[in-house]
């Protein structure tokens, strides 16, 4: 994978990132209009849609996924969630295993960019909140 500068490379490519911008904000009903929009055939479209991505900087490296053990009792799950929101993280992803012998492993990716605190002030929270039996951060910043 590389991070190339765009002034190096060939406007088409900027233009399939324009033209994938317009889509997922809805300005382009579909990839043809999209093409159009943004001034690139639908041929070299649909050649680099799937391989060219705009780097956003602001949220690179603030991605950060957490590794929690939860009692087995309802509302856990809900009251990190909630200490999640509460402190500014925005959860990407949750994934919860079957209880066994009354805890649950649960994984998260969550987005830092608005974190109240650092991540080790986060960590610390979430290891207050009444359930969570263990938590460990295994990815990110």
């Amino acid at each position: 994978m590389l991070l190339i500068h765009p002034d190096v490379l060939p406007d088409v490519y900027r233009r399939v990132v324009q033209a994938k911008r317009l889509l997922a904000s809805g300005q382009a009903k579909s990839a043809s209009d999209a093409a159009r929009m943004s001034g690139v055939s639908r041929s070299a479209f649909y050649k680099y849609k799937d391989a060219v991505f705009a780097y956003n900087e602001r949220a690179a490296g603030r991605i950060v996924t957490l590794h929690a053990v939860l009692r087995d009792r309802p509302g856990v799950l809900s009251s990190l969630l909630t200490e999640l929101y509460r402190l500014g993280a925005n959860i990407l992803t949750v994934n919860q295993n079957i209880p066994v012998d009354g805890s649950a492993l649960v994984s998260l990716s969550i987005r830092t960019d608005h974190l109240k605190g650092d991540i080790s002030d986060l960590i610390e929270a979430l290891r207050q909140v009444d359930g969570i039996l263990r938590m460990d951060q295994v990815l990110g910043e």
